[in-house]
């Protein structure tokens, strides 16, 4: 039965598409999708809420109807609304909406306008060159349309990583409890914070396999058990994801944590050095003949064959093993040496919590400052600011910093970039904020040589602070804009500004490569939860992980700075 946040997210979002494709009230449409979002950002389990008996209404953008359907889904799995559109609609047209750049809009249209309700149809609908003559296709989006489709049909289902985790934490901590357990890490691509995770692998040490074995295939999400053996087992959660399963012994552990760990290249460069040393590396140990050397730990499996330990982050074998030989693998940033967050919302815009509520939870974490960057006026979705909203704002945070200690709210904007390079607010208002971080928000679909001049225009306005989410992309959703980030990244050096690492893990934007290619040209990275929450400073872990597969360290970070070098900095900008 769905009890995760994001098997009732999934739901609502399923409902809000459901509904669109019908033409329900807009109104109606947002709630379900704010709620979504909010279940889908949220650190709190609103499962574990309810057992508690705590009210979920205290929840933002959660009001009694969609509390009590919260309950509904925790109590008997399903959703009766959910389960009425089901009725309403045909059953299958819930799967156009898993083709990227296919959303409840266009399906509507092809729905009543062609009648395509399958993606067999949606793919003969385009090939035959029916989807063009719709209003607002053409043939260039009937094309992406075909393309889509095929993609889809090729690729393997993959998980964004907070999603995975909420499964993977909830699985570990059941084993934990089993007989006998000293240890339960998840390993595979989970480990290293890929930011999307194909199957789950889960490694326990324990005295005893059978009892682990048991409780693993009798866990209560367990859709289907593919194998179950003396010390392996695998399963399928009824959230669709694999996980494997494998017990071994305390003196093995630190072996089969490296070897399920991988990726599979940097395993195998790693067994390459051992075997020139004489050695054998397996998931039991590192062997020299039949006597085992190493194995109860990483750092132990490491040293052996002459490495230092290297984080799960760095292993894609991308030139790490050659520095971890010298010694010289880089220090990477940790959570903990975060100073604040520049990027963040309130519900002047579209945030869910007052600017002292943002204040005091930013200041919880042990933060010394937060930006409050807020949309502009042209994402009039989110009710963004116009010049004198803006400087009313800009008075309240003066009013606020004058109240509190130990914290200090910055004033920021997160403006539009417009299709010219343009920013969506003049000098003038812009004049009067600590900080401007410029976002591209519209036209993705610019050529290569038009969105890179676009941003560059922009990254060269004198007030210009911060490229948000450089890419544009959504994992899973929207590709990223095609831009040539080569010349952003020596561009943002030359012009002495940031490069933002948004944490959303929908973003997780900059790509790892792009952090590293950054750091090389000394381009700081700020990490940013682009909170819209208190609750959404927990992403930050996931910008965190981002970061370390980028190679970054706490230098190369922008908010790792106190407020005065971060002002002074800041500063050089403008």
């Amino acid at each position: 039965m769905p009890r995760h946040n994001a098997d009732i997210a999934a739901i609502f979002e399923e409902i809000a598409d459901l509904l669109e494709i019908q033409g329900a009230n807009p109104f109606r449409i947002r709630a379900y999708r704010n709620a979504a979002r909010i279940l889908g950002e949220l650190s709190e389990d609103v499962a574990t809420m309810l057992d508690k008996g705590e009210d979920l209404t205290r929840l933002p953008g959660i009001g009694n109807d969609l509390a009590a359907k919260i309950k509904e889904i925790v109590s008997i799995g399903h959703c009766s609304l959910l389960d009425r559109l089901h009725k309403e609609l045909p059953a299958t047209i819930a799967d156009l909406l898993k083709i990227p750049g296919i959303g409840p809009k266009r399906v509507k249209a092809l729905y009543h306008d062609l009648a395509v309700q399958t993606v067999e149809q949606l793919y003969r609908a385009a090939r035959d060159g029916r989807i063009r003559a719709l209003p607002g296709f053409g043939e260039k989006t009937e094309l992406n349309i075909l393309q889509a489709v095929e993609a889809h049909a090729n690729q393997a289902r993959r998980f964004k990583l907070a999603v995975a985790a909420q499964y993977a934490e909830a699985l570990k901590n059941s084993l934990a409890a089993a007989p006998g357990v000293s240890q339960v890490t998840v390993a595979g691509s989970y480990r290293r914070m890929r930011e999307t995770v194909g199957d789950l692998d889960i490694l326990v040490a324990a005295a005893a396999s059978e009892p682990v074995v048991q409780r693993f295939i009798q866990y209560q999400e367990v859709a289907k058990i593919l194998s179950a053996g003396v010390t392996r087992a695998s399963v399928v959660l009824e959230c669709g994801v694999q996980v494997d399963l494998r017990v071994v012994k305390s003196e093995s552990f630190g072996a089969a944590l490296h070897y399920f760990t991988g990726s599979k290249s940097h395993n195998v460069a790693v067994r390459r050095i051992a075997q020139k040393k004489g050695l054998k590396i397996n998931e039991y140990g590192v062997y020299r003949g039949n006597k085992r050397i190493a194995g109860q730990s990483e750092e132990s499996v490491y040293a052996a064959v002459g490495l230092a330990y290297i984080p799960p982050e760095l292993r894609e074998n991308r030139g790490e093993i050659a520095l971890a030989q010298s010694g010289r693998l880089p220090q990477l940033v940790t959570q903990s040496d975060l100073r604040g967050d520049l990027h963040a919302h309130t519900k002047a815009t579209d945030g869910h919590n007052s600017l002292r509520e943002m204040a005091l939870a930013a200041k919880s974490l042990g933060f010394e400052y937060l930006a409050i960057t807020e949309h502009s006026r042209r994402l009039t979705v989110a009710h963004g600011l116009d010049p004198l909203r803006l400087s009313r704002q800009c008075a309240e945070i003066d009013k606020l910093n004058a109240e509190m200690e130990g914290m200090t709210l910055l004033k920021g904007i997160e403006v539009d970039i417009l299709e010219d390079g343009s920013l969506d607010l003049p000098d003038n208002a812009l004049a009067q904020l600590d900080l401007v971080v410029g976002a591209v928000h519209s036209q993705f679909d610019l050529s290569r040589g038009k969105q890179t001049e676009r941003i560059l225009r922009a990254m060269e306005h004198p007030y210009f602070t911060m490229l948000a989410h450089p890419t544009g992309r959504l994992i899973q959703r929207r590709a990223p804009y095609d831009v040539d980030m080569v010349r952003i990244i020596r561009a943002a050096k030359n012009r002495g500004c940031f490069l933002e690492l948004n944490a959303h893990p929908e973003r997780l934007d900059l790509l790892d490569t792009y952090c590293q290619m950054a750091r090389e040209e000394g381009v700081l990275i700020s990490i940013n939860s682009d909170a819209h929450s208190t609750h959404d400073f927990a992403n930050l872990r996931f910008g965190i992980g981002q970061a370390r597969r980028g190679w970054l360290e706490k230098k190369d970070v922008l908010n790792t700075r106190s407020l005065k070098e971060l002002r002074r900095l800041i500063k050089q900008t403008m």
